[in-house]
């Protein structure tokens, strides 16, 4: 039991702050996937969706210290206690997740590790069972170091946290896991492989023959025929998911022009602005725009702007700022994905990202 104990300490603890590490590296995409589990449509609990950012750190730096803890035994009882109410919590969200399909990819290990639905389920039970184990044989947990090296350790570790957190969230993420990182050509991330594999697909036909429903069931969307029956409806369901390519929810649309992509990524030197919700805008870093743009102007670069928001609005916008370039059209997840500020700006050549910096970075990029 002992040295059962010991392994347990050593995955729960090294899970725990890996975990709660690669969070903390993006602890406002992390806070994305917080507000899908408040929406009206999962757990029903949009109150919470204001505050998702502050619980996304307190979470993240709680993950982390709970494992430094347990792995030097320091105050061993409310650790495991805190421990066990975590992966109970975590538990219940990611089976409700995997069960219901409703939020697709958990976070658990931000963009650094996607996990499926049930994968991430069948990670946070495999933990539970380590952390029963440490509550059984708590008794065999015996500090690494006295008291006050404990604390020691713990409080370096807190304010390391803190730090950090304060440095990525005024910044950018320290590392990037995302499609979107800088070196990666956007379009060559759309691109499928002409020997990718195609989505394998089950259909189920009812067709109501002589007075009775009969189902047939088929790997093609091809409408069977059925001799002397009436066709009643047909259902589908994706028995192997097929190649999706890293990028797959970009476009840049024109209300006048329609998807402009591909006219964009093809040129030579491009500047993004990206503020992927007006309402959600920092005006601090609003006015910090026009002095980046007027710089990236004078230097050769097409400047355009990527929103979710009011094409009115948008252009209401410029007018007030004195903006002089353009805005068009992109989906709000994949703009949020972009890059982790709003606004926040991206430098390409010929569609390849070359630099990208939050707009309290914007006086650093160099054009």
């Amino acid at each position: 039991m002992k040295y059962l104990v010991a392994l347990s300490r050593i995955i729960v603890g090294g899970l725990f702050i890996f975990s709660g590490f690669i969070k903390l590296n993006d602890p406002v995409g992390f806070s994305f996937k917080l507000t899908d589990y408040f929406a009206e449509d999962v757990l029903n609990m949009e109150f919470l969706s204001p505050y998702a950012l502050g619980l996304a750190v307190f979470i993240v730096i709680l993950e982390v210290i709970l494992g430094v803890m347990i792995l030097v035994g320091y105050f061993k009882k409310p650790v495991l206690a805190m421990l066990f109410g975590l992966i109970v919590f975590f538990t219940f969200l990611t089976f409700y997740s995997a069960y219901y399909n409703k939020v697709t990819d958990c976070g658990c290990f931000g963009d650094f590790w996607k996990l499926t639905p049930w994968e991430s389920f069948r990670k946070d039970v495999f933990l539970l069972v380590f952390i029963i184990i440490l509550i059984i044989g708590q008794k065999h947990i015996k500090p690494l170091f006295s008291n006050k090296i404990n604390l020691g350790i713990t409080v370096v570790s807190l304010l390391a946290c803190i730090l950090f957190g304060k440095h990525v969230l005024n910044h950018l993420p320290t590392f990037d896991f995302r499609p979107y990182k800088i070196s990666a050509n956007i379009m060559e991330g759309m691109s499928v492989p002409p020997d990718a594999p195609l989505p394998v697909f089950q259909y189920k036909w009812i067709f109501n023959v002589n007075g009775e429903d009969k189902e047939i069931i088929t790997n093609s969307a091809n409408y069977p025929v059925v001799e002397g029956g009436t066709y009643v409806s047909v259902t589908s369901e994706i028995l192997e998911e097929g190649y999706e390519p890293p990028i797959h929810d970009f476009s840049i649309e024109s209300i006048e022009d329609g998807d402009v992509t591909e006219a964009m990524m093809a040129e030579e030197k491009l500047a993004i602005i990206v503020m992927y919700n007006l309402d959600k805008t920092e005006e601090e870093g609003l006015l910090k725009v026009k002095e980046l743009t007027d710089r990236a102007t004078a230097a050769g670069y097409k400047v355009i702007g990527l929103s979710s928001s009011d094409p009115e609005s948008l252009k209401d916008l410029a007018t007030i700022m004195n903006y002089n370039f353009e805005f068009y059209l992109t989906d709000e997840t994949a703009l949020k994905t972009i890059i982790r500020s709003n606004p926040g700006v991206l430098k390409l050549e010929k569609g390849t990202i070359v630099d990208k910096a939050h707009y309290n970075d914007f006086e650093d990029v160099k054009f």
